[in-house]
């Protein structure tokens, strides 16, 4: 990175609608009122990148990808006073506005006041720009495909030193929403029936928060070898290959249903299925994301009759400052085995390589790290 009159310059991996993934040199601002100057370490490649890229998620505007990392802080703008330079820290993706009615209940995975979901930061603004000095937009408020950001303080979450900086990055949001789901969203019982549909990031973060629980039998489902050796590794009882085993009548036959079954991949035939797979009075969990306007079809009079829910589970039902800091703790405790979800670490350029392993389910999760983080880890 160097400073230059008008900001400072950081490599940079961009998507622009129109011709796709770019590595380009782009433009930061210095941070303003209650912003924040982060150098990433990490940053982790997840399903919601891909959705961009896919066009499951249609955008208008060029973006500066990435949205789960971990740092160090450069530097803090004016009336930023819980954070100061060289701190440790996890970015989370969802920045609560801190105002808002579900705010200020402690629901900020359901802030209406945020403007993450906007590509934007929480004034509407961008502090990226391109050579030409064109705006580009943080992906999910973030933008962490870059050597640097500038995020709002609420995004910005004091971690150990110790912490690893790629374990940090994953816990910006596939460890948090996968945990999350667990002891957040669904609040499963010690001794509960899981099953668990779909082994990436966010399934197998599932998997390790029902052995954290105390959940019997955790049963893991997904057509990877690889992925299924791994769920069993982290705590799976049971595990099944989704494309020959019929996964509902398994479930049916030999527990009568299971109590808590949770979908990870955002895939329409797994979620049509999940309530099948339900013990009577039992609750199916949606984590994984689809793509935008897709529908499924269910069974209302099973619902009615079996006494059957379905929970909708954004970001874990997690509050970043509380949880994040939590899971860091468990991890440096020795109880939560977070680095072994870490398939693959390359350098930031390779993002499209990254992408391409997480599109094709080939590998665990992929960690990127900016050339100017290698010397430091």
């Amino acid at each position: 990175m160097t400073m230059i009159d008008e900001g400072i310059r950081s490599e940079a991996v961009t998507f622009h609608p129109e011709k796709g993934l770019a590595l380009e040199t782009i433009t930061l601002a210095a941070p303003g009122k209650g912003q924040v100057r982060v150098d990433i370490k990490a940053t982790g490649v997840c399903h919601s990148d891909l959705h961009i890229l896919n066009g499951d998620w249609p955008v208008d505007r060029p973006l500066v990808m990435g949205h789960e990392a971990s740092g160090t802080v450069a530097d803090i703008g004016p009336e930023v006073q819980g954070v100061a330079v060289g701190d440790h820290v996890v970015l989370s993706w969802f920045a609560p506005c801190g105002h808002c009615r579900n705010c200020a209940a402690g629901r900020g995975w359901l802030c209406t006041g945020t403007k993450a979901l906007d590509n934007t930061l929480p004034d509407g603004t961008t502090a990226y720009s391109d050579a030409d000095g064109a705006p580009l937009w943080p992906y999910l408020g973030l933008g962490t495909f870059s050597n640097s950001v500038i995020v709002p303080e609420s995004a910005v979450v004091v971690v150990p030193k110790e912490l690893p900086f790629d374990v940090g990055a994953l816990l910006g949001c596939s460890i948090t929403t996968g945990i999350g789901a667990v002891v957040n969203t669904a609040k499963v019982p010690m001794g509960s029936s899981t099953l668990v549909v779909g082994c990436g990031g966010v399934g197998l973060s599932i998997v390790m928060g029902l052995k954290l629980i105390g959940a019997n039998p955790i049963i893991a489902a997904d057509v990877s070898e690889e992925k299924l050796a791994k769920a069993a590794e982290l705590g799976a009882t049971h595990t099944l290959r989704a494309d020959t085993t019929d996964v509902v009548s398994w479930a049916q036959e030999n527990y009568g249903g299971v109590d808590f079954a949770f979908e990870a991949i955002g895939r329409i035939q797994s979620i049509e299925s999940l309530p099948g797979t339900l013990a009577p009075g039992g609750t199916a969990v949606l984590v994984g994301m689809t793509a935008q306007g897709l529908r499924a079809s269910i069974d209302p009079f099973d619902l009615a009759d079996q006494g059957k829910s379905i929970l909708g589970c954004n970001y874990g039902s997690s509050v970043a400052r509380v949880d994040i800091p939590k899971l860091a703790g468990l991890y440096l405790a020795g109880q939560l085995p977070l680095d072994q979800l870490i398939g693959s670490v390359r350098p930031l350029h390779q993002a499209q390589a990254a992408l391409d392993d997480l599109r094709r389910g080939k590998g665990l999760r992929s960690v990127l790290r900016p050339a100017t983080a290698a010397a430091d880890l």
